[in-house]
């Protein structure tokens, strides 16, 4: 079980703002140490140049001169926190606000608190001592410097309180932060800004896969960024393969269908003075249906798929009619065609050749004077409405379910083996639709087709 989100753009977002809050994190203490290292080192200067002056006070022999001691400003307010003291020879001279020499022997650091920046420096030489402690007042902080003399060692403490060193830190750390939390902001505006620019192609790539599932497209546009290139060119490929299995396979489903249909039908035709009580017709029935449902598998379980395929039905249509119309010339039927703008059906071509020829053939044989061909949306929004009408003699309701059965002729006039309306229902199911035989309008036979529209090209979300 993992912890990110299952997305690419949701893994890259958490991944880039717990960076960036990391960051900013490292940023906040690093810029707060820094700045308490600046401000801890200009008090340390102040707090050094008054042990500086209180140093010149001290004679060579250890005694103090005390016409050199100067009480100046902020040393003079006991109550401002800073003070200084000398100790030698066990004597102690000492500002109002004296250092707690104490305190700092028992407690050099915070005990509630962390470490400060400068903890105790034993040095050689006159480089003075940094102590931290904390008394009545709050925390203190204090430099000391200890002078070696003939009269014994001379200790030299200066002190001011911690807040002169806290109160310009927090003043600092207050807008600081503020920034940091509006370049965090920024960052995370610019994260959501790059990874929509960054995620883009594939939000393309996968419209495009979309298209082509639909049969809007055959393949993946080639101008792809240099890292979706490969894999473009690898699904290409598939693609260019898939439709050359599929034209193989559909050439030998068509090769099979031509070289079995008109033998099985010729066949059924000259079984009757043969086969008196119907047993040799059943199994040459048997037969058709067979080939029929192997070669409607076939067709179905060829690389591609039918609901990938979107062939518009207006030039199927007219197609039809202009071919039909110069074949049934002498007839002199002519056709009406009705079709919505746009519609198209999941249906290959050659397939709807076959389904839509066989229906209008039927029609043109049957026909007086008069052919009506509407299509329309379906009441689901799914499927689309074809209507094939004529106003010829029609078919008793009785008898439409005989007539879709392969090989039946209810009208032995004419050409024909009976098979056109069995082929074109075997058809509509195939891909899902349906065939259905009524009264036309026109007062002779409407076949009404249902055929499965392809999948609109799903909608885009934010990646």
């Amino acid at each position: 079980m993992t912890l990110l989100p299952r997305s690419l753009y949701g893994r890259l977002l958490v991944t880039a703002l717990i960076a960036t809050l990391a960051a900013l994190a490292f940023a906040a203490v690093t810029i707060g140490a820094v700045l308490d290292r600046f401000v801890m080192r200009g008090l340390d200067d102040r707090l050094d140049a008054q042990i500086a002056v209180l140093a010149q006070a001290v004679r060579p022999d250890g005694a103090i001169d005390r016409s050199r001691l100067i009480l100046a400003a902020p040393y003079d307010d006991p109550r401002g926190g800073w003070g200084w003291r000398i100790d030698a020879g066990g004597r102690t001279i000492a500002s109002p606000a004296k250092p707690d020499l104490n305190a700092m022997e028992e407690r050099p650091r915070f005990p509630d608190g962390p470490p400060p920046p400068f903890g105790p420096r034993h040095r050689d030489g006159r480089d003075p001592q940094a102590l931290d402690w904390r008394d009545h007042d709050g925390p203190r902080h204090a430099r000391s410097l200890t002078l070696a003399t003939p009269a014994g060692p001379v200790r030299i403490t200066a002190s001011a309180p911690r807040t002169i060193v806290d109160r310009p830190l927090r003043a600092a750390m207050m807008p600081l932060l503020g920034s940091l939390l509006l370049l965090g902001a920024a960052l995370t505006i610019a994260t959501l800004v790059q990874l929509r620019i960054g995620l883009r192609p594939l939000k393309a790539m996968r419209e495009s896969l979309a298209a082509i599932r639909a049969g809007k497209a055959e393949a993946l546009p080639e101008n792809q960024p240099s890292e979706l290139a490969p894999l473009a060119t690898e699904i290409n490929a598939l693609l260019s393969e898939n439709a050359a299995a599929l034209a193989n396979a559909r050439g030998h489903v068509a090769n099979l269908a031509h070289g079995l249909k008109t033998p099985l039908a010729t066949l059924a035709l000259a079984l009757p003075p043969h086969d008196p009580d119907g047993s040799l017709r059943e199994q040459v029935e048997r037969i058709d249906r067979a080939v029929r449902h192997h070669l409607g598998r076939a067709r179905a379980a060829t690389p591609g798929g039918a609901m990938r395929v979107a062939t518009p039905l207006a030039p199927v249509l007219a197609d039809l009619t202009n071919a039909l119309g110069r074949i049934h010339a002498d007839r002199g039927v002519t056709a009406s065609v009705e079709i919505a703008p746009g519609l198209t059906v999941a249906v290959d071509r050659q397939d709807l050749d076959e389904l839509i020829g066989n229906l209008l053939d039927n029609a043109w044989r049957w026909a007086a004077q008069r052919i009506a061909v509407t299509a329309h949306p379906a009441t689901d929004a799914r499927f689309v409405r074809l209507s094939i009408a004529d106003d010829g003699v029609g078919i008793a309701p009785e008898a439409r379910a005989a007539a879709l059965a392969a090989g039946q002729r209810l009208d032995e006039r004419g050409d024909g083996h009976g098979f056109g309306l069995s082929i074109a229902q075997e058809l509509a199911d195939l891909y899902g639709g349906t065939l259905t035989l009524e009264s036309a309008p026109l007062g002779g036979l409407a076949a009404i087709v249902t055929l499965p529209r392809p999948p609109d090209r799903p909608q885009s979300s934010g990646a």
